[in-house]
């Protein structure tokens, strides 16, 4: 290979974002069927209905499954602060390092201390106990998704000190952990993680009705998912909105480089939004682009005619790219509104009376979409985070850091190594999950009574 064929700070950002796209995978999932988790306990207890602990004891190996992956991804992933970080964690470490180790005592140490007691406690606690154990695990869960996301909003918008001699230094720890972009991130997020339980759960019990597998079964868990989807999709549609919003009011750059905005509207013009362009960031402008008159201006500032900076404003190299963000953000949206929709016909089909168990397993069509929905939702979680972390650059901490200015002083060899090995071993991590996961669907669920 040549020298410098692709520097460290290249090497550096394409490891951290392959390990943290497959990282994202596990969480999701974690969070949403762990809350599910304790909605199946809680039914089982009230109703002494032996269905929703069969329930409770299948899901809960999907979860394991997850919880296991996850650590292990998150923590080689939290490793390369260090490692191909150093700069970063050195400037921002009095309130990144602390956030990061709040989510480590608060939430993942609340989530493994009782994960045990959910596994094993079984006739060895009493029902409450167990219960309590259950939602201990869900709060952890969520309580790392809150502690996460804040280090990320933080490094999006930075605030509670100010930056001396290269270094952050607190003098709030609440407006740096409530910081401008905090309750977007979280709320988003956390909304994410049901979004995709909800069309998991929905779509493997639209894959075991359609093969005539446990249809009774199966027919509770799907009607439970509808039910999730039904809450839960609107109000991601609800905080992405307003997510975008605050990206406009706090991150110009970033909002103009997701919508592919080069010029500033006029005065009593409307920004146009584009459902698709082709941008042309040497020319600064769109070769090819089909359009909503108004779109963005409406969107944005809620007038016909609100003023959008467009991406000319900045010099070019405070510009982040602006192909991967223009187009990740359009697939979210595509798999946003296409769950909604979806959602909104299985809601009608269930009104027309088609989820009686001797018409569910006729209504095929409508499973292959539950079942599609799982990775297309999957693939709009990715696209969602590209967008996010795309759209801040050339910042590591925005407006503040470059990203360049912040890795560590190792060789690109060096980077490049571990690059490939983290290559090697997650596939082989990803391999032996679809084993463990088809294994678990293949033995389905068990009928064992449940503890008295």
């Amino acid at each position: 290979m040549p020298e410098q064929f692709i520097s460290e700070v290249m090497l550096a950002r394409f490891q951290f974002a392959f390990t943290a796209l497959f990282h994202i995978l596990w969480p999701v999932l974690t969070v949403g069927m762990s809350i599910y988790m304790v909605i199946l306990e809680v039914l089982w207890i009230k109703t002494r209905d032996a269905s929703y602990y069969h329930h409770y004891r299948f899901w809960t190996r999907l979860l394991l499954l997850n919880i296991a992956l996850g650590v292990v991804t998150g923590i080689v992933m939290e490793f390369q602060f260090g490692t191909n970080w150093s700069r970063f964690s050195k400037t921002g470490g009095d309130i990144f390092g602390h956030v990061l180790g709040f989510e480590a005592t608060m939430a993942f140490m609340l989530e493994a201390t009782f994960l045990s007691i959910v596994v094993f406690g079984w006739q060895k606690v009493s029902r409450g106990m167990h219960l309590f154990a259950t939602t201990m695990v869900a709060l952890g869960a969520s309580l790392s998704v809150f502690w996460i996301m804040d280090a990320n909003a933080w490094m999006q918008t930075p605030a509670g000190g100010f930056f001396q001699d290269g270094r952050f230094r607190l003098t709030s720890n609440y407006e740096a952990i409530f910081n401008p972009n905090w309750f977007w991130a979280f709320t988003h997020k956390e909304a994410a993680c049901l979004m995709v339980t909800a069309f998991v759960i929905g779509g493997i019990s639209a894959w075991y009705i359609r093969n005539g597998r446990h249809e009774a079964f199966f027919l509770k868990s799907f009607k439970m998912a509808v039910m999730g989807a039904i809450v839960v999709t609107p109000l991601q549609i609800y905080l992405g909105d307003g997510s975008g919003r605050n990206v406009f009011q706090y991150q110009p750059t970033k909002l103009a480089g997701m919508e592919s905005h080069w010029n500033t509207n006029k005065p009593g013009e409307g920004a146009p939004w584009h459902i698709i362009a082709w941008p042309d960031q040497e020319k600064q402008e769109n070769r090819f682009s089909i359009d909503i008159p108004y779109g963005l201006s409406l969107i944005t500032t809620r007038e016909m005619t609100g003023k959008v900076p467009g991406l000319k404003e900045f010099p070019k190299d405070l510009q982040p790219p602006v192909w991967l963000p223009f187009y990740s953000f359009r697939v979210m949206l595509f798999v946003g509104f296409g769950s909604f929709f979806l959602m909104l016909y299985t809601i009608w089909a269930w009104i027309k009376g088609r989820f009686h168990l001797d018409r569910i397993g006729g209504q095929r069509k409508l499973l292959l979409a539950w079942i599609i929905a799982i990775p297309m939702n999957y693939l709009s979680i990715e696209a969602g985070w590209i967008t996010r972390e795309v759209g801040r650059q050339p910042w590591v901490i925005y407006n503040v850091m470059r990203t360049g200015s912040g890795t560590s002083p190792v060789s690109e060899h060096l980077v490049g190594t571990s690059f490939i090995t983290f290559i090697v071993v997650y596939s082989l991590l990803f391999d032996l999950f679809l084993v463990f996961a088809w294994y678990i669907l293949k033995k389905g669920p068990s009928t064992n009574p449940p503890p008295v």
